[in-house]
């Protein structure tokens, strides 16, 4: 495992194939401000780009995963012009997690309030502790979420939940989040980092070109006619075909043993 970089409010660690990003401001409660945006996209444009990550893990405190967007940096943001350049950039660094070509992991434990649920929205999967808390209180503060919540909640969990969840912004606890659907798993608190890197670890083992195409296919196609998503699904399906990791499964699988793909 290398040795963990740290930012004011951000810690990357890279262990192997795996890369982790730990939101680290707990004087803050993890609230997000600008630059943990910052490092949160530098270092995921830096993976988009790094053949060797095969997955990435997002995660907070014990306490707190993220409790939303620094609610004091809505006072320097005041008027419409600041307000529209705060939301870009936030929308710059949601928009490069989310299009990470890895598959991305949310470990979730304690509060993911506001833009800390649409951190964990933005990720393939979710892993929440027992001690998980999911909301978007931002009507309370006579907003909306502006960082995917009107958006990804609803094509998650269906409008109608979404819509609850938002108009009310009342927070849920991790069993009714997987209820929801929300996360895939709910796990207890002390194995909330062990599950997530198994996860990674099995997928990190999986052909990462595959991989990223299907999903590309799924997020790309959520968005699509069904004949034009049908017709994407097809055109990636055809195109593994001769990859050096598309031979490799088909001989393994002839050979009966474990596959050892290479990205290629």
């Amino acid at each position: 495992m290398s040795s963990p970089t740290e930012s004011p409010g951000l810690v990357v660690e890279r262990d192997g194939p795996i890369l982790t990003l730990r939101i680290d401001r707990p004087a803050k409660r993890n609230a997000l401000d600008a630059a943990i945006l910052q490092d949160l996209q530098s270092a995921c444009t830096a993976a988009a780009s790094d053949a060797g990550v095969r997955a990435v893990i997002l995660t907070g405190g014990e306490k707190v995963f993220a409790a939303g967007v620094d609610i004091s940096s809505f006072a320097a943001a005041a008027g419409v012009a600041n307000a529209y350049r705060a939301s870009e950039a936030r929308s710059r660094c949601w928009a490069a997690l989310a299009g990470l070509p890895q598959p991305t992991i949310a470990a979730v434990a304690g509060y993911a309030l506001g833009g800390g649920c649409e951190l964990a929205l933005a990720c393939d999967l979710r892993l929440a502790a027992e001690s998980a808390v999911f909301g978007q209180p931002e009507i309370k503060l006579g907003l909306i979420p502006g960082a995917g919540g009107t958006q990804r909640l609803p094509r998650l969990i269906g409008a109608t939940r979404a819509k609850e969840l938002i108009f009310f912004g009342d927070s849920i606890d991790a069993q009714e989040a997987y209820r929801l659907g929300l996360v895939n798993r709910v796990v207890p608190a002390d194995r909330l980092l062990a599950e997530a890197r198994a996860w990674a670890a099995r997928l990190a083992e999986l052909p990462p070109l595959a991989l990223a195409m299907a999903k590309q296919a799924i997020d790309t196609g959520a968005d699509l006619a069904l004949p034009a998503a049908l017709y994407l699904e097809q055109q990636s399906f055809v195109a593994l075909f001769g990859t050096a990791d598309e031979q490799e499964g088909v001989a393994a699988f002839l050979e009966k043993r474990p596959p050892r793909f290479s990205g290629q």
